[in-house]
């Protein structure tokens, strides 16, 4: 139950920091980047 639940929040993180509104496009994929490195760590770390 936890897993799926850390799985949700970080994929919504994950969406949450692509650059779509308009102050944030000169930061281009590096918040989505990070939140997607810490998405694939906990992968790695619950399903092995």
């Amino acid at each position: 139950m936890l897993r799926t639940i850390l799985l949700v929040l970080l994929i919504l993180l994950v969406l949450g920091a692509l650059p779509v509104w308009p102050y944030s496009t000169a930061w281009g994929y590096y918040p989505s980047g990070g939140g997607l490195l810490l998405l694939i760590i906990l992968l790695v770390l619950l399903f092995r």
